[in-house]
């Protein structure tokens, strides 16, 4: 039967390849962006293969906007099933220069833990958890006393085991999950069911150029990660879509709320060993 999928983020690497797969499907599918130049073009692509798509411009810390998005999806789709919370992200204004702390660090002029920007660290927060937040407490009003319905949401590998450099998104991520489990337990008996995945390492726009060097040579940290993965590779959008296809099947996957899975080439289950 064919649903109302909302997706936030949906100008991303993996989230597109959501959107597309899911109206391959049949779905009806609203990609909502800060970047509506970016969903446009994702749009047109799953119209032109015969799929039902329209691209939002929407910035998800704002809610008055995100309302107003959602009279525009219930106008032009329909209510909306199906949530996928996939907006979020890191910034250059919460990045520490240095793995560890270096003697010097703080009274250094380079970006260390002691001198990160509070609005760095605000940004990144926010986007993360408050991404989840807001278009749930606007798109979720359309799922209670309807069946059939869920919410998808993006943690990460740093919900388990933090990186180095990135204190903010680590700490996001992490409230992800716990937000999820909670969410889950609070519609558990209307029904809605909440989960979320956790993706260990895949090249996106966002972390391609800490990857790669600008001659597509892998960067120090990219040993470091593939080392640290038991397969030995970064992972494909497509391989995300299992999980997601059941996680989101109201049938295959009805008595499964508040999860995370961890979907990383065996990267959370190495010791290092």
């Amino acid at each position: 039967m064919s649903k109302v999928v909302v997706i936030t983020g949906a100008g991303g690497v993996l989230c597109s390849s959501f959107a597309e797969f899911l109206a391959e499907k049949g779905h009806k599918v609203a990609l909502l962006d800060i970047n509506e130049a970016a969903v446009n073009v994702i749009a047109d692509k799953i119209n032109a293969a015969g799929g039902c798509a329209k691209a939002y411009a929407c910035n998800v810390l704002k809610k008055e906007i995100i309302e107003q998005v959602h009279q525009q999806i219930l106008a032009d789709l329909g209510k909306c099933d199906i949530l996928i919370n996939g907006a979020g992200g890191n910034s250059p204004k919460c990045t520490t220069v240095h793995e560890e702390y270096e003697k010097g660090d703080e009274d250094a002029e380079i970006s260390t833990f002691f001198n990160l920007p509070t609005e760095g660290f605000d940004f990144v927060f926010d986007l993360n958890i408050k991404g989840v937040l807001l278009p749930s407490q606007v798109f979720m009003t359309d799922m209670v006393g309807r069946k059939g319905c869920c919410v998808l949401n993006i943690s990460s590998m740093n919900a388990y085991r933090p990186l180095t450099k990135i204190p903010a998104y680590s700490a996001a991520k992490a409230a992800v999950s716990n937000f999820t489990s909670w969410l889950a337990v609070h519609f558990a008996k209307e029904g809605i069911r909440v989960n979320a995945i956790a993706p260990g390492f895949f090249v996106t726009n966002q972390n391609r150029s800490l990857l790669f060097d600008t001659e597509g040579n892998p960067t120090a940290r990219t040993g470091k990660i593939l080392r640290a993965t038991p397969m030995g590779r970064f992972g494909e959008a497509t391989e995300l879509l299992g999980a997601v296809e059941w996680l989101l099947d109201e049938e295959k996957a009805s008595f499964v709320t508040g999860v995370t899975i961890p979907i990383d080439g065996g990267f959370s289950a190495y010791s290092g060993v």
